[in-house]
């Protein structure tokens, strides 16, 4: 009688592992279904960017030259980039230093709307290359990676796919890890990072959760790293009190929607140019009572001794020297990991000279940066690939084993699915599973602290009780 019971209380304790096991499933598969397609978009292009970044350059500054003795002055080789554009009115407005002594000089010329930019041989000051500013296939990854191509609804879209993704990595783990049974924690750890491979979908089951496994740290962070600089979670709640603080150089810290901030005087285009922790950060101004101890007082201030400035300050190799714009504009000096400047991401550095004084308004570096920004900067760099040429390879599988992750998951769709079959045909369909409030719940936590996911999880609530309650055609589609 007693092991009757007992054995009775086991099944029971079974099936309710079972039917837990299939809610959570069956929220993975749905949340599989809409972010997969992006995740794989998100990788391919990336994975474009990474490669087109070491190839050809983000500017087009790898374009190789032939060292010689003696570098022409700075303002020469500038005068031969602006006269390239052969227009009057076009003006020299970005310096970016040669990557290395065999590669060219990039500087950027506008001319009124039109921003274009020159591959000069420093040796020679000979225009090598011109071409548009940002409208290269690296931009065009790029603004892809960024919003597909459709604006505002199309950065929200990669934002709620990425915030989906956090929960994804949650429920998935949790999928893997009570497949393995009633193994020790140690044996079930080691069966989800070094599975027995079976055969049919049980292989493709394999390859799913290893990935997935392997791939969970890494992937979080690139995502928590890309919404941060999405328009939600990034541009109006983390970004905004992650700013640094530019009261540091007088400005008030609490700037207006019109304030001239580091990202609009100096992001183009959807290409971020600034340290994540500075785009929403005031500029200081030239012309002010402000600064100290900058370039010599009676010493001209041109091209030549603001680059000569730099090297003394401690710039070395590839990095920008932005042009004042405007009377209040100032000279602005950077080097980052970001900008694909240095392998480092605790070399970032931004200085700003007043154009009249020639004194420094401001020198921040990654030790000022709050401890967000520094996550940010470090984030960043493993994102993008940027910490050396081990960073390019391993960048590299990670973007290609994202894909395989999320075809290896079409696949056990698509053999799961009984013959003949219409819809999505989810797991344990037209089976009713009861609420597992136990993952729910902490599902739920994470979602809200990522609006959009609250918002898309929101929204599918709505439309499976209002919608496909109601029409059956649907309800079989979907559930």
């Amino acid at each position: 009688m007693v092991d009757t019971q007992q054995n009775t209380l086991s099944r029971d304790a079974a099936a309710a592992a079972n039917r837990r096991y299939l809610t959570v499933w069956r929220w993975h598969f749905y949340a599989g279904i809409f972010v997969a397609p992006f995740l794989m978009l998100l990788a391919a292009t990336g994975l474009a960017m990474l490669l087109l970044a070491n190839i050809s350059g983000r500017e087009g500054e790898r374009l190789e030259i032939t060292p010689q003795a003696a570098v022409q002055p700075l303002s020469v080789q500038a005068e031969s980039a602006r006269a390239s554009l052969h227009s009057e009115t076009a003006s020299v407005v970005q310096y970016i230093a040669p990557r290395a002594d065999n590669m060219v000089a990039v500087f950027r010329v506008n001319d009124g709307g039109k921003a274009v930019m020159a591959a000069v041989d420093p040796y020679t000051a000979q225009v090598v290359k011109t071409y548009p500013r940002n409208q290269d296939w690296y931009h065009l990854m790029d603004e892809i990676h960024s919003d597909m191509l459709i604006g505002t609804f199309g950065d929200y879209l990669l934002e709620t796919a990425a915030s989906l993704t956090i929960l994804l990595i949650v429920s998935g783990l949790y999928l893997w890890w009570a497949k393995q049974g009633d193994l020790s924690a140690a044996k079930k750890l080691r069966n989800m990072l070094f599975p027995v491979w079976g055969s049919g979908r049980n292989a493709w089951r394999c390859v799913h959760s290893m990935l997935g496994t392997w791939l969970s740290l890494v992937l979080l962070t690139f995502c928590l790293s890309g919404i941060a600089w999405a328009g939600i979670w990034g541009g109006k709640m983390v970004q905004a009190w992650s700013q640094f603080p530019a009261g540091k150089w007088g400005v008030a810290p609490n700037p207006e929607s019109d304030a001239a901030t580091h990202g609009k005087l100096l992001n183009d285009g959807k290409t971020k140019e600034v340290p994540w922790v500075l785009e929403l950060t005031p500029m200081p101004q030239s012309g002010t009572t402000l600064g100290e101890n900058g370039i010599a007082p009676g010493e001209p201030i041109t091209l030549e001794t603001v680059d000569r400035y730099a090297r003394e300050i401690g710039f070395r190799g590839r990095y920008q020297l932005n042009l004042p714009q405007g009377e209040t504009g100032v000279w602005t000096l950077s080097q980052d990991s970001m900008s694909y400047d240095a392998n480092s991401p605790t070399i970032d550095r931004t200085v700003h000279i007043d154009q009249y004084s020639g004194k420094l308004l401001a020198d921040i570096r990654y030790d000022d940066y709050n401890w967000f920004g520094k996550f940010m900067a470090v984030s960043i760099a493993l994102h993008m690939g940027t910490l050396g040429w081990w960073s390019v390879a391993a960048n590299v599988l990670f973007c290609l084993a994202v894909i395989a992750m999320c075809a290896s998951g079409f696949v056990m769709w698509w053999k799961r699915r009984p013959a003949h079959a219409v819809g999505l045909t989810p797991p344990a369909q037209k089976t009713k599973l009861p609420p597992f409030w136990a993952m729910a719940a902490p599902l739920l936590l994470i979602a809200t602290v990522f609006p959009t996911a609250v918002a898309a999880i929101l929204l599918v609530w709505v439309l499976d009780t209002l919608v496909l309650a109601r029409v059956p055609a649907l309800a079989k589609w979907f559930k």
